[in-house]
């Protein structure tokens, strides 16, 4: 009858200018799909790459079938925000239902036999169906393209897309995807590009097929596979059907603005199907953001490894909650790629015995691959406790890594006795009757030695081992404390790349007590019941003094909130300010959510100078404050902030009359 027909879509591990690899993962997974029967085959974004039509470079879809160009689609809204400059590299196509002839270069017509090609916005008639074409960020508008396509009668849509992935933005994703064909009927085919490009993103795949508003196959989120191929057998009936039953539809149908159409000699079903059995809807199946944590960063990991020809990763472990994370991070990798080998993926196993110069070995067990791969170093200094470097040493044999224990003091001293040689002054801490200047310079020195050591050890621990190459270093600072600017500029925190530096803390808490019932690593209980401290203070009888949430001045819980605020509701000081007495009302009086507001904002005006040589991170929220490509802003603020205090205090005063408080001058 010629209604049941089989799609195939794929996640890709594509890397930027790999031309031979991106080519034979592209024809590996076109072999995949035929094997499975598939009669068509949709890659990700930008795998064949940009097209220059009358000297203007368009970001394309290329539609082929049998060596022959049927359509070059151009992309129509290109994504110009947060992490994307599409509009740098790239024009829109602005012509709506408009086809012009494009004339292929004399390479390709050497291969297609064609002169020209169409090149627009149209649409494929099959002999059995139409297609239409989504790029990415068109799925996102709220004009999708889809929607003018289905009214024109385009049963099957396909949108190849670049998506990164972001804490629980995978439920947005799909419910997009489904909700393009629940309104107007149809089949959704979504393709994916997968793993790390080449910088702070990490593209999580989940390639899908939806049908009439609901999932019909549902592809892996995060995966050590480099070609993943998704297929279904639909029934074109189940649209139709759907769609005659939606007289809304119908109507707007009727008077629908057509679309130029590719008329294509081909059918995607066969005449004599139908035994062929078809796909049912199912339930996706979603990570939660413990796992989310445990595999993105982790796969991303092993990418930047494998393509950085470096033989592994070293890790100032200090025994606090952040470096553990990023510890159980490595160690997940490590889980990550023995599971791909037992599962028979050549190309992990490969890229491991490459990792660690051994063309025999076999990554079997996590603990004793990450020994072979991953380094811990504690530092010591006389300010830190026995018991943080005990937490770090025993968390480092659980885990597995080759973990070094070292002191800094000499180091320090050393540091410290030049600038005395030199002035004639020697600086003291807070608590010995130095002032907060020689206090926070006598910590940041401490911070900066461990950043040189850390270099130090990763170039050459493995030489001193008599093993072959050097570690990448990790950093592992918070989202939370850069927005906050708690941290020393060029300290640990300075690192090669940083696993956690877009994930929050209480994230990053709920993923260590994730660690724990999942990996069985009890070292981190203690870890998890301690607080946070930079032990850069001295000791009080044997004992930290010096915690995170004192230091500045406010809780990592407020710190996510005000990050939120700041950056996705775009609130300056008396916006936020309005927003939280209403969050807040039960726990704050206004006078009290003002001092917090300023707070936060002479911090973050102030230290915003370190966003500028902040490590690459992980970007895993949409609250990150990395100055380098996501978070365009300026790094010298006139730190006052006269104007917008001086509005807050005015409402606090007006708010405190109207509750009969007698009014103070100063909020503060």
């Amino acid at each position: 009858m010629g209604r049941a027909v089989t799609v195939a879509t794929c996640a890709l591990n594509q890397w930027a200018l790999d031309f031979e690899g991106n080519l034979e993962r592209i024809v590996r997974s076109i072999a995949i799909a035929r094997s499975k029967g598939a009669r068509y085959r949709l890659g990700p974004e930008l795998e064949i790459w940009p097209v220059l039509h009358r000297n203007v470079r368009y970001n394309c879809r290329v539609i082929f079938l049998n060596k022959k160009i049927l359509l070059i689609r151009p992309k129509i809204a290109l994504a110009n925000a947060g992490n994307y400059r599409e509009l740098r590299w790239f024009t829109p196509w602005s012509k709506a239902r408009h086809v012009e002839e494009y004339f292929l270069p004399r390479i390709i017509q050497e291969v297609t036999g064609q002169e020209t090609v169409p090149f627009g916005d149209a649409v494929l008639a099959t002999k059995d169906t139409c297609l239409g074409a989504e790029m990415c960020e068109e799925l996102w508008t709220p004009n999708s393209p889809h929607i003018d396509m289905g009214l024109d009668g385009v049963e099957i849509f396909t949108n190849s897309s670049g998506s990164h992935h972001v804490l629980r933005k995978a439920h947005t994703r799909v419910d997009l995807v489904n909700s393009a064909t629940a309104k107007n009927g149809g089949i959704y085919i979504f393709a994916n590009q997968k793993g790390c490009d080449g910088d702070r993103l990490y593209y999580d795949g989940c390639a899908m097929i939806s049908m009439n508003g609901e999932t019909v196959a549902q592809g892996s989120q995060f995966s050590l596979d480099d070609v993943e191929v998704l297929v279904a057998t639909l029934d074109l009936e189940d649209v139709r059907s759907y769609r005659a039953e939606i007289s809304s539809r119908n109507l707007a149908a009727s008077k629908a603005n057509p679309y130029p159409r590719v008329k294509v000699n081909f059918a995607l079903s066969c005449p004599d199907d139908v035994a062929v059995p078809t796909c049912m809807p199912i339930q996706w199946r979603y990570h939660s953001p413990e796992e989310e944590i445990s595999l993105g960063p982790a796969c991303w990991l092993w990418d930047y490894l494998r393509r950085s020809k470096q033989a592994g990763f070293l890790l100032p472990l200090s025994g606090g909650i952040d470096s553990s994370a990023t510890a159980c991070i490595v160690y997940s990798m490590c889980h990550q790629v023995c599971l791909a080998v037992k599962n028979g993926n050549a190309d992990v196993l490969a890229d491991a015995r490459r990792i660690v110069h051994d063309e025999t070995y076999i990554p079997e067990d996590p603990r004793e691959f990450c020994k072979r791969v991953f380094t811990t170093c504690y530092m010591a200094s006389e300010n830190s406790s026995q018991d943080t470097c005990h937490r770090a040493k025993l968390l480092a044999e659980q885990i597995g890594s080759y973990h070094i224990n070292l002191n800094i003091d000499v180091a320090v001293k050393a540091v410290v006795g030049i600038f005395s040689m030199v002035t004639g002054r020697t600086p003291r801490f807070s608590v010995y009757g130095g002032s907060s200047r020689e206090s926070l310079a006598l910590q940041n020195v401490q911070a900066r030695i461990r950043m040189v050591l850390a270099y130090l050890f990763a170039q050459l621990t493995l030489w001193a081992r008599g093993m072959p190459g050097g570690l990448l270093v990790l950093g592992s600072a918070n989202v939370d404390e850069s927005l906050r600017g708690y941290l020393t500029k060029y300290d640990c925190s300075s690192a090669d790349i940083n696993p956690i530096g877009g994930i929050s803390k209480t994230d990053l808490k709920n993923f260590i007590q994730y660690c724990i019932e999942n990996f069985q690593l009890t070292a981190l209980r203690s870890i998890m019941s301690a607080p946070p401290t930079a032990e850069l203070e001295p000791l009080v009888d044997g004992q930290v003094a010096q915690t995170d949430e004192a230091d500045m001045g406010m809780t990592y819980a407020e710190l996510s909130i005000y990050g939120k605020l700041r950056k996705i509701a775009k609130a300056g000081p008396y916006s936020m300010f309005c927003k939280l007495i209403n969050m807040w009302k039960e726990v704050c009086t206004p006078r009290e959510v003002a001092s917090k507001v300023k707070h936060f904002f002479r911090m973050y005006s102030v230290n915003r100078h370190k966003m500028t040589t902040l490590t690459p991170s992980y970007h895993a929220e949409n609250y990150s404050p990395d100055d380098n490509r996501f978070d365009l802003r300026p790094f010298l603020y006139n730190t006052t902030w006269s104007w917008q205090f001086r509005c807050i205090d005015k409402q606090v005063s007006k708010l405190e009359k109207k509750e009969g408080i007698s009014p103070v001058e100063d909020v503060d």
